[in-house]
């Protein structure tokens, strides 16, 4: 019986979003051109833009999904050409009257409000009296706890399943460009749980991209519209991860591995080794031209196309990109022990070579008295016999430099516990109140365990720890005998949220709220490590993990 109910509801959910995509008048295009939308004007629609997705998340018929909301952008766009503001006014509180009656009630704030919604916009951008009246009417409005636009899974992250991705448009016409962006911001206005923490008003950001989405007349021009979008957002989970994006930053590499140490692009590793030694470039050089241009250069151009919580990510995205290239080979200048050096490498599609490096090794024992564990690569079914192995050692190192192969939060926990510790805490967003966020109560790890691993237990970590290495990292701290060594963390902690804009570009946010117990942030600050230790070039060129090392130090102290 459970399993055709699971079909039935799977069958009105698809049902549902036929709906939502069943053919209309718009299907081959918005009807909308740049210069219709040129004659309205930049106040206009950034307006215009607030208020439709204000109307999608807080209107009771819109919520409900009884219009293609979609469509009726397209519909209303027109109407505001060559209006006045008395007329703009008029004519937008009559569209919102058309949308039906309902009931109002008045909403308590709730004592564990973490983010209260951004509406006083309404009041402040000098809309008529009528207009400002109906939407804070709306803004009252009896609202169910169900919208067709979003929902919230188990853990509370948003889901938004009935977003038609228009697959079929490559280079979306100006309509649907400018519908993109209303969307994406809407997300983010009402749906992100760090709208406080990106840095500036997200208001003057949407006023700032209408004419760069208007402008973005070809596919990659409006991908990359996208991209820089996500970029402001401030989060290391947001991003745009396709064809056109792949090609702008180049479709072939080279077989060097780099990382920024101490503000330089720093040769770490080979790709494939025996071809990355022909290319004479040798561990710990550093680059400083690529194609004639600086690596300070390319930094600054490509920054605004890197979406990152902080500089350390945001340089270490980079760092995967910038050998990258379209052409057969690429010219360098590099710094070889002190002489300037300059070379052309060969670059490569990455199914040609040894692209891949050998997994971490998921435990070992460094030695009689110390074990290491590599979260990356280790399986939960192995912790009683390692814990059996090494009860009586003298440390613990728990890598953190990768993401979690497995959820281990609770499985491991047990065994680096002597009883349950708060660890974090949520804030979930609402359905009912759309951009409020309530702190949720304090999860824990560990159980009464007398038996817990009682040597020294250092956890490493670097801004490749992000998000559920992130959740990790504070779970583990816990531990009475651990700290937590390293640098600042990639702060995007929390499950991702994925939804889709028009022409199928797909993105992602981090969706929840993630808090230590006392309410700290750990979104763009990161983890805050006990002993803070970067890499350094000449760590690099011995090929040291100075962090490792340090740990150890202190595991034998």
């Amino acid at each position: 019986m459970k399993k055709y109910i699971i079909i039935f509801l799977i069958f009105c959910k698809i049902l549902s979003f036929a709906q939502t995509t069943s053919k209309t008048e718009f299907d081959n295009g918005s009807k909308i051109s740049v210069e219709l939308l040129n004659k309205i004007g930049n106040k206009k629609l950034q307006q215009l833009g607030m208020i439709w997705g204000f109307l999608k998340y807080y209107h009771p018929t819109v919520a409900a999904g009884k219009y293609n909301w979609d469509d009726e952008l397209f519909k209303i766009i027109p109407e505001l050409s060559n209006t006045s503001a008395v007329q703009h006014d008029k004519l937008i509180t009559n569209w919102i009257k058309s949308l039906g009656y309902f009931k109002t009630q008045n909403y308590t704030t709730p004592e564990n409000l973490k983010m209260k919604a951004d509406l006083d916009w309404i009041m402040s951008s000098g809309f008529s009296k009528e207009l400002t009246d109906i939407l804070l009417k709306v803004k009252n409005a009896e609202r169910k706890d169900k919208n067709h636009y979003v929902s919230l899974l188990e853990d509370g992250n948003p889901a938004f399943a009935n977003e038609n991705p228009y697959s079929t448009m490559i280079s979306p016409d100006a309509g649907y460009r400018l519908l993109s962006l209303y969307r994406y911001w809407n997300i983010i206005q009402y749906y992100f749980p760090y709208r406080y923490a990106i840095g500036q008003d997200w208001k003057e950001i949407l006023g700032e991209f209408i004419p760069k989405f208007l402008s973005a007349t070809d596919g990659t021009d409006y991908n990359l519209a996208c991209l820089e979008l996500t970029e402001r957002i401030n989060d290391s989970h947001a991003g745009i991860h396709n064809a056109v994006t792949y090609h702008f930053f180049g479709e072939r590499i080279v077989l060097l591995e780099i990382v920024f140490a101490e503000n330089e692009a720093v040769v770490k590793n080979y790709y494939d080794e025996n071809l990355g030694k022909e290319t004479g470039l040798k561990i710990g050089d550093i680059i400083l031209e690529i194609n004639g241009k600086t690596i300070e250069k390319i930094i600054a151009d490509y920054s605004r196309y890197l979406p990152a919580s902080n500089n350390p990510t945001k340089l270490r995205n980079l760092s995967y990109q910038l050998l990258n290239s379209n052409d057969m080979s690429i010219d360098l200048k590099y710094l070889s022990d002190g002489a300037e050096k300059t070379t052309t490498l060969q670059t490569y599609l990455p199914n040609r070579i040894n692209y891949r490096q050998k997994p971490a090794i998921p435990f070992k024992m460094i030695d009689a008295q110390t074990a290491y564990i590599n979260l990356g690569t280790v399986k939960s079914k192995d912790f009683q016999d390692i814990f059996e192995k090494i009860k009586n050692t003298k440390g613990l190192i728990i890598d953190m430099r990768a993401y979690p192969a497995e959820f281990y939060i609770f499985k491991l926990g047990k065994y680096l516990m002597p009883h349950p510790e708060k660890f974090a805490r949520f804030t979930v967003p609402s359905i009912m109140q759309p951009g409020d966020f309530t702190m949720q109560e304090a999860i824990t790890v560990g159980t009464d365990n007398k038996d817990f691993y009682k040597g020294k237990i250092a956890i490493l970590i670097n801004e490749m720890t992000q998000s559920s290495a992130e959740y990790h990292t504070m779970a583990f701290r816990k531990s009475p005998n651990a700290k937590v060594f390293g640098s600042q963390t990639a702060g995007a902690d929390g499950d991702v949220s994925y939804f889709t804009l028009p022409g199928k570009v797909s993105t992602q946010i981090t969706g929840i709220g993630i808090y230590t117990p006392e309410g700290s942030e750990t979104q763009r600050i990161g983890i805050i490590p006990d002993v803070e230790l970067k890499p350094t070039m000449e760590g690099i060129k011995k090929n040291k993990d100075e962090v490792l090392e340090k740990a150890l130090e202190w595991i034998e102290s």
